[in-house]
């Protein structure tokens, strides 16, 4: 899956021409801006047909806040967690 995915950012973030500026990339920070805004579009404005073309984030929202606190067992925290 990871290759997959990879072969997917090249395709369309480093080597899409609408994502790489005109004169190509100058140097690391540009792709690392670039690279932010691919991410965040796949996360929160890319529609998913496997998820009712919605995008990833507001799907996942949508699951947490469809979830009930009595969903989740009650775990009590050890006494000494954390504490110094």
């Amino acid at each position: 899956m990871a290759e997959a995915l990879n072969s997917l950012f090249k395709a369309e973030c480093i080597r899409n021409p609408m994502m790489r500026p005109k004169s190509g990339w100058k140097n690391v920070g540009d792709v690392e801006i670039a690279v932010t805004e691919y991410v965040d579009w796949f996360n929160h404005r890319r529609l998913h047909g496997e998820i009712g073309l919605v995008p990833p984030a507001e799907y996942e929202a949508n699951h947490w806040a469809s979830i009930t606190p009595e969903h989740y067992p009650q775990t009590p925290v050890p006494t000494g967690a954390g504490s110094k």
